[in-house]
């Protein structure tokens, strides 16, 4: 458990707070992580990583020379948001270019996209190398499904040491997808990790047992085998990971023993030496070795091993030397300030940053009618009902997602209601849909991860339907199929992969048959959250075939999504303030 902090909602920036005041001659803070103290030489190529928090040194820590120009930092296992990926980025581009790299989970996929977009469309040339190590996480048919762990660190080093050396954006890119390719990593875990403020882990092992397979962000294994000693650890993770490799993997292997938490050094050291042993037994040479903690998950206790399988050119690259808070290995030569000291107070450029989520909405509308702030007052409301509800059921939508997730989902949709509400609210004088775009822009910004996205580009959706002086069920129904059309094209799910699109699609279905019926908009809205919340019950009968639930899909049958769950939660939260308002609207004689 965490045990020394203030406030869990604050413990995210009041230890990157803290991070950078202790390592301000190597990174500056930004809105949104850290960037390298030294400004790039003009034309270099940067480097940005990142992700969730939770996982020191990655990704903060990894920031220097050497390795990464900049780090992305979320919440507690919980993607960062578009705008804080676009400004690090922002702040770390020397004019060569960026390559994004981080682990292939949803959430950062969603969110560093749309930040990718966002730098192409001012002439950056951004790209993305997603980390595919985890052999657990899928088949090697499938490698392109494969979740990142400890490989990122070996994806950021090969990359940042090409930055280095003055590689242009092509070539990085290059040697980056070429480490990815050849490096695989297998995991255990011997108990769960817990969220700082929680009352118990997000997972715990059975007495006697271990659980293979494990993830980054709180997720079990994908099976629990007797617990085992060093040598029976390391045959079991040695010899799954050597069934599992690239094509021409050679005889020369870098090798990554990596404590994710509460697995100290003398143990990681006791691992290693029987990793060793079996990998000379094997015939393979291994070139300087990492064994410590690079890629961790809270206090999880649990273990990790890399294999990083080498060429000509990524061993030079591996070795190459490197300067950050948490890695330095060999001599770099660090650039020096214009007021003469190294990497003390230097900004790369000037800040670009925006600290104020209220300063990040749409530019107010000129010309307003008082009716569509008439119409934004009562998405105040509804907004208002869904605060109550997602923050009356953040436990147990928590507890539903630490099933097969990272148990993070009640609350990551509590901080974005939060954020949408307070945004929406600083909007309202500019009308629906100023409110209804600076809703989805709070709630993306702040809840971050998949479910952030999802949201704050649905809320965004909804305002060309809506804000017009005639809605009638018929404008409800094509406001929710936005919607649905926005969720299912970003997320890229369907019916039966578990998630809320289970519980949207016979919403919208149902609000555009009540509509066709000639229904009022309270009683669609009523019919369509009943069916909502019945669709929502029968995803306990699926199998996850998409996020980090997917590896453990059996674990989730018989329990319901959380996302689909906390979708009903919302629809008929505002069915019945919809229907609340409409007596209230019909006894002031107000069209509602």
């Amino acid at each position: 458990m965490t045990r020394v902090l203030d406030t869990a909602e604050g413990f995210v920036q009041d230890a990157l707070a803290g991070f950078a005041a202790v390592h301000g001659d190597l990174v500056r803070r930004v809105d949104g992580g850290v960037v390298r103290a030294d400004p790039l030489p003009p034309g270099r190529t940067a480097v940005v990583v990142g992700g969730g928090s939770g996982h020191y040194p990655a990704f903060a820590g990894v920031v220097g020379a050497g390795l990464a120009t900049g780090a992305v930092c979320g919440n507690i296992f919980t993607s960062p948001s578009a705008g804080q990926a676009y400004r690090v980025a922002s702040a770390a581009d020397a004019g060569g270019g960026v390559l994004f790299s981080y682990g292939n989970y949803a959430g950062d996929v969603l969110h560093f996209g749309a930040a990718q977009e966002r730098l192409r469309a001012e002439g950056i040339d951004a790209r993305t190398l997603l980390v595919t190590d985890d052999i657990a996480s899928a088949p090697a048919d499938r490698i392109d499904d494969r979740r990142g762990i400890a490989g990122d660190f070996v994806v950021f080093k090969v990359a940042g040491a090409a930055a280095e050396r003055g590689d242009s954006l092509d070539e990085v890119e290059r040697l980056a997808i070429a480490a990815n390719h050849r490096t695989r990593t297998l995991g255990v875990a011997f108990g769960g990790c817990t969220f700082p403020g929680a009352d118990g882990p997000l997972f715990t092992v059975p007495d006697g047992m271990m659980s293979v397979g494990l993830g980054i962000h709180g997720e079990p294994g994908i099976r629990d085998v007797p617990m085992g000693s060093a040598a029976e650890i390391a045959e079991i993770l040695v010899s799954e990971l050597l069934a599992d490799v690239p094509e021409d993997r050679g005889d020369r292997v870098a090798v990554l023993v990596n404590g994710l938490g509460t697995v100290k050094y003398e143990e990681l050291f006791v691992l290693y030496g029987q990793v060793a042993a079996r990998l000379g037994q094997a015939g393979l040479t291994v070139v300087e070795p990492e064994c410590g903690e690079l890629v961790t998950s809270l206090d999880m206790a649990g273990v990790s091993v890399t294999l990083f399988w080498l060429t000509e050119e990524l061993e030079e690259l591996w070795r190459a030397p490197a300067y950050t808070p948490a890695y330095r290995k060999g001599r770099v030569e660090r650039h020096s300030s214009p007021g003469g000291s190294d990497n003390v107070g230097v900004a790369a450029r000037p800040d670009t940053t925006n600290p104020d989520p209220e300063r990040s909405v749409s530019e107010p509308i000129t010309t307003v009618s008082p009716a569509s702030v008439e119409r934004a007052d009562r998405t105040l409301v509804l907004l208002a009902a869904m605060q109550a509800t997602l923050h009356e059921h953040e436990d147990e939508l928590g507890r539903i997602d630490a099933i097969a997730g990272d148990g993070d989902h009640g609350v990551g949709m509590r901080r974005g209601i939060d954020a949408a509400l307070d945004a929406a609210t600083a909007a309202r004088d500019s009308g629906l849909s100023a409110a209804l775009r600076a809703a989805g822009e709070g709630w993306s910004e702040i809840a971050g991860g998949t479910s952030g996205a999802l949201w704050g580009a649905a809320l965004t959706s909804l305002a060309p339907a809506l804000d017009r002086d005639d809605v009638t069920a018929v404008q409800v129904a094509a406001a929710a199929r936005a919607a649905l059309d926005t969720v299912v094209r970003l997320g890229r799910a369907k019916v039966g992969d578990k998630t809320m699109v289970d519980a949207l699609v016979p919403y919208v279905e149902r609000l555009e048959a009540a509509a066709a019926a000639g229904l009022p908009p309270a009683a669609a809205l009523a019919a369509a959250a009943e069916d909502a919340t019945a669709a929502a019950r029968a995803t306990s009968e699926l199998r996850p075939a998409l996020g980090r639930a997917r590896p453990l899909a059996e674990r989730s049958l018989g329990h319901p999504d959380a996302g689909a769950t906390s979708l009903a939660l919302v629809l008929t939260a505002i069915a019945q303030t919809g229907i609340t308002q409409t007596s209230i609207t019909r006894t002031e004689g107000r069209t509602p």
